[in-house]
């Protein structure tokens, strides 16, 4: 590939990372919290709320019955109204957090659950307030699944963001597009699909070795 291109490639690349690591962490902070309130509301829960369980899982199923293209179609003129535009990086990165929240979500509630119910009686029984057993049992207990969940969450986010390039997102997918398809620029492509496969292997990496660090039962 020409200088130029190599120039485009590491700024598309520089977009994708940004897109997924903005929705990402908006994703965990947002989604942990319900993940939470679902495991919490949840019959048997240390703080057991039909109603509101039964609300909060039919929004968040609601949101991830929806297909990303359509969620990101759909949500053009909130888009807009957040960030001025709904084009570009940051008009991208609104849609990509609302779809990756309720997933996340969903895969910390799962984790959570795991969590050993006969260790959160005893804490309970010793007399342990709820945001304490939050604090000092269900997250510790359940980080590496969190974590290993995070990063799925993260690599669904590169494929999500490389579809959002086909309405001029920007990043890496919109790289493909405009040069590997339209142009027939079959180097381009082929470049483009490296990174992608060295960029979610190195998250996946990385989320392993941290999850190995701090999984207590290796």
């Amino acid at each position: 590939m020409s200088p130029v291109m190599i120039d485009l490639l590491l700024n598309a690349l520089g977009e994708t990372v940004l897109m997924t690591v903005i929705s990402g962490l908006f994703s965990l902070v947002a989604g942990l919290p319900l993940g939470l309130i679902l495991v919490m509301t949840s019959p048997g829960g240390i703080a057991e709320h039909r109603g509101v369980n039964r609300v909060l899982g039919l929004i968040i199923n609601s949101f991830r019955s929806l297909p990303f293209i359509i969620l990101l179609v759909a949500l053009i003129p909130f888009t807009r109204f957040l960030v001025g535009t709904s084009l570009g990086t940051w008009a991208a990165i609104v849609p990509l957090s609302i779809t990756a929240t309720p997933y996340f979500a969903r895969v910390a509630e799962v984790s959570l659950r795991d969590v050993d119910r006969g260790l959160i009686d005893a804490v309970r029984a010793m007399g342990a307030s709820k945001l304490r057993i939050v604090w000092d049992v269900l997250i510790p207990e359940a980080l590496p699944g969190i974590l290993s969940g995070f990063v799925v969450t993260l690599v669904a986010l590169i494929g999500a963001s490389a579809m959002a390039g086909a309405i001029g997102a920007g990043g890496l997918g919109d790289l493909a597009i405009r040069y590997g398809y339209q142009r027939f620029e079959t180097s381009v492509m082929i470049a483009v699909i490296a990174v992608l496969i060295v960029l979610v292997c190195g998250i996946q990496w990385v989320g392993d070795r941290l999850v190995q660090h701090i999984d207590k039962r290796h």
